[in-house]
């Protein structure tokens, strides 16, 4: 080997660990905190489903929705999400329902908290109730 082969494998190598360097990595037994937090905490699932009473209905869709979003300024409320219906050519998925509703809490008891809150009270009297034909719930925890 010459001196500019040696040169050019010094060079190489030289550049290769110094950027290597640069990179930190990180070797863990497992999920960092944060992970662990969000994965090892009780969560309780309140699953809504609404059907309006005029099916399909664009604006009746998007109060229910916005309204929704009032739900994260109940203490206790973890998420608060809501959208329309995917429609699918599946038989095992049900996509006659209108709006889909997500509201998470720790526990029973947030869920409770949440559903006596005053805004969760006006937002049923005010909006659900008069726009939706029939709603059902599923509740679940992990």
């Amino acid at each position: 080997m010459n001196n500019k082969s040696i040169f050019l494998i010094s060079l190489f190598l030289s550049i290769f660990l110094f950027l290597s360097g640069c990179n930190k990595v990180h070797f863990t037994d497992g999920p960092t905190s944060r992970e662990e937090n969000a994965t090892n905490e009780k969560r309780l699932y309140h699953v809504v489903l609404c059907w309006l009473k005029e099916p399909g209905d664009k604006m009746h869709r998007k109060q229910i929705i916005e309204i929704t979003k009032t739900f994260q300024k109940i203490p206790g409320v973890i998420e608060a999400q809501a959208g329309e219906v995917v429609l699918s050519d599946r038989d095992i998925v049900d996509d006659s329902y209108d709006v889909g509703i997500l509201i998470v809490t720790k526990n029973e008891n947030e869920l409770q908290k949440y559903l006596d809150h005053p805004i969760h009270q006006k937002a049923k009297k005010d909006v659900l109730v008069p726009l939706a034909d029939k709603i059902l719930v599923y509740d679940f925890k992990n």
